[in-house]
């Protein structure tokens, strides 16, 4: 079968309700019943399921099994096949996330909880090894690029007791982009066309169109858009806008 067959398969698979047959016969395509035998199907509990907010956002089983789909297929040499595995994880992250827009592209590594608690807009590009703590909400608005090893999180801990948690939704703004090892941290809004540099901290919002900087990430000036804005900023992730329509 080639790729673009086992696609179209998986894709018809995903679109019905999951269950333990049908994951396993994904599993089965994409090589993977070496990973996840038949028989800890009987019993697996994710990460989320040993978080607090298991309470307020539960998981269905169908989530589940998504959820490991997405985690195993990171683990297998097909994962290095762009053309599959771009493809791949849009067709999970369709049903994996409270919302996902069209074109979505996301690189190996990308880690998340609670992906029903997260919204992605359209032609959002996740580079290597983002991770999206989705425990009190996250929005990714159209165009957004967060690249390699970018951290989002929406919950703190008191320092008096730990057990105490705080949960605040982040928000990146349409044509924003973020760049390698930034922070964004509970509670905060990057806006439209912003522009978060490379190993920032991010601890108050960002205003619209403004360069920020730094631990903590302080404004650094207005982006250079020289006149341009929204789609006239090309905002294009691969070469020949490869995955974008």
């Amino acid at each position: 079968m080639n790729i673009e067959n086992k696609l179209s398969t998986i894709e018809s698979i995903v679109q019905s309700v999951l269950d333990e047959k049908k994951t396993y016969s994904i599993l089965e395509l994409i090589n993977a019943t070496h990973l996840f035998p038949k028989e800890l199907f009987d019993d697996f509990k994710l990460y989320d399921e040993y978080l607090p907010q298991i309470k307020v956002l539960p998981l269905t089983m169908e989530q589940k099994y998504l959820h490991l789909l997405w985690e195993i297929f990171d683990k297998l040499p097909l994962s290095l096949i762009t053309n599959f595995a771009v493809p791949f994880r849009r067709i999970l992250a369709q049903k994996l996330f409270k919302k996902c827009g069209k074109n979505f592209i996301a690189m190996e590594g990308v880690r998340f909880n609670f992906g029903h608690n997260i919204e992605i807009g359209d032609d959002v590009f996740l580079n290597r090894e983002v991770f999206l703590d989705g425990k009190g909400g996250i929005t990714l608005g159209n165009f957004v690029t967060l690249t390699e090893k970018v951290e989002i999180y929406t919950h703190s801990h008191l320092e008096h007791n730990h057990e105490k948690r705080i949960y605040a939704p982040v928000k990146v703004e349409h044509f924003a982009k973020v760049f390698s090892h930034s922070m964004l941290l509970p509670g905060i809004v990057v806006g439209e066309q912003a522009v978060v540099a490379a190993r920032s901290v991010v601890t108050k919002s960002v205003d619209p169109n403004t360069f920020v900087a730094g631990i903590p990430a302080k404004p650094v000036r207005e982006r250079k858009n020289r006149g341009r804005n929204k789609q006239q900023l090309g905002h294009v992730w691969f070469h020949n806008a490869a995955f974008q329509e």
